[in-house]
């Protein structure tokens, strides 16, 4: 059982690279990385495709985010243990907040009115069905 452990291997990442992950993970809420390894470069960070996974692995596996794969990518969320840990780790005061958690002010949507389309109601000379003589 020893064994097993001293055969693992550990990925040592530079901390710059650690905080650039961080810190765009802990803004945006959420991070997607397509399931390419030798890909040199993340396309939003300038930090290499395979650490960027490898670091979202771990915090999954610690319970900080979730994954979910689908069409060989791979989109992780944080949660809100997630978002206290980053937040201690980033050592961010409690009002910030990830863009996932911040309320979109959007304005209201008009009301749809009978000429929209919004009220199906007269037929008109079409008729309901099974009144057309079928």
């Amino acid at each position: 059982n020893n064994n097993n452990k001293l055969n693992k291997k550990k990925m040592l990442i530079p901390k710059k690279n650690r905080l650039a992950v961080y810190k765009h993970l802990f803004a945006e809420g959420v991070l997607v990385a397509k399931n390419d390894f030798a890909a040199p470069r993340h396309p939003n960070l300038d930090v290499p495709n395979l650490e960027v996974i490898k670091l979202m692995q771990s915090l999954v596996s610690r319970g900080y985010a979730t994954r979910l794969y689908n069409w060989r990518h791979h989109y992780y969320t944080l949660t809100n243990e997630g978002i206290e840990y980053l937040r201690q780790f980033l050592h961010l005061p409690s009002d910030i907040v990830p863009n996932t958690l911040k309320k979109v002010n959007r304005p209201e949507r008009p009301e749809r009115s009978e000429e929209r389309g919004g009220y199906r109601g007269d037929r008109g000379e079409r008729g309901e069905r099974g009144e057309r003589g079928e």
